[in-house]
């Protein structure tokens, strides 16, 4: 069986499909919840959906990664029980399994794919999720932030069904949603999307356009990508720059802190699109992000960015 090209998961055969038909009770809140990738969006946007009270499955690529989700999930709803921000961590985490198989999706109304930035990826897993979800007007999205959202609906048969959800780390505790139909996205969809993300998260929607960057990436990265090249360029150093911009324009942290937080594997990913694009300079990825990114440099999620972690 192949598997996908960057973090293991199964793309095996049909020939365990799901025939589709399953009545999911339209009109009422979504009860079950799928999400695909248990890395730190997909650990936050499960646990939120779990803190609604739906029932939730999240799939990892291997027992491994599984694992690491676990924790993850653990040591957030921990600390959220902690600070009086929910009445039992167990209580939630009894909402939540989180498996390694695909298949256990296929009765999910809502699935949201948080699996690495590789559009090759992505495009395997909506094909695969096209074949498991059972329900044909369960919406399948993508908390992508580079990716068009059209790229991902044309390789399944519902492209009407497909659309992205992009929320924002860390995911518990910022109330934005990006809510970006595609050219074929249905307005049903939309609008289901729309009613899950703010009735029952409680997040605030904006609406966003199928284009590169969405709303916020399209002014934030090119202002992270100014920050970057202005330390490559010896100009200031990271520590003066971000304390400029929380001291001086009121930001809560500054530009080169908060791709570290991002991740500069994303924070690049999301310029190529951009760059791709639109073919504007300011878009283009800086040289030392690249080497960074080469390096295994990508911030807080591997202890090491602008700044040194423990």
């Amino acid at each position: 069986m192949p598997v996908s090209p960057t973090r293991g998961y199964w793309i095996p055969s049909n020939r365990n499909r799901v025939p589709r038909g399953r009545d999911a009770g339209r009109g009422g809140a979504v009860e079950r919840v799928g999400v695909v990738g248990c890395g730190l969006m997909g650990a936050g946007i499960a646990e939120v959906a779990a803190r609604s009270g739906s029932e939730v499955v999240v799939v990892e690529g291997d027992d491994a990664a599984a694992g690491r989700g676990r924790t993850r999930l653990e040591q957030s709803l921990t600390r959220a029980e902690s600070r009086g921000k929910i009445e039992s961590a167990s209580e939630v985490l009894g909402r939540i399994r989180v498996v390694t198989d695909l298949e256990a999706l296929a009765d999910r109304e809502v699935v949201v794919e948080a699996i690495v930035e590789d559009e090759a990826a992505k495009t395997a897993l909506f094909q695969r999720l096209d074949e498991i979800v059972s329900d044909p007007e369960a919406i399948l999205a993508s908390n992508t932030s580079s990716i068009p959202i059209m790229k991902l609906g044309v390789v399944t048969s519902r492209p009407q069904q497909v659309m992205g959800i992009h929320f924002f780390n860390p995911v518990p505790v910022l109330s934005l949603v990006e809510l970006v139909p595609s050219l074929m996205t249905a307005e049903a969809t939309t609008e289901r999307a729309r009613t899950w993300v703010q009735e029952t998260l409680g997040k605030q929607a904006i609406d966003c356009q199928d284009r590169a960057g969405f709303v916020v990436n399209a002014l934030l990265v090119p202002f992270i990508l100014s920050a970057i090249r202005m330390m490559e360029s010896g100009f200031a150093s990271a520590e003066d720059i971000d304390r400029g911009l929380v001291l001086g324009a009121a930001h809560p942290q500054g530009p080169l802190a908060l791709a570290d937080l991002i991740g500069l594997d994303t924070t690049k990913a999301v310029a190529e699109s951009l760059y791709e694009e639109f073919k504007e300079p300011l878009y283009a990825a800086p040289p030392l992000l690249a080497r960074m990114v080469d390096a295994g440099l990508l911030g807080r999620k591997t202890g090491r960015g602008f700044y040194t972690y423990d």
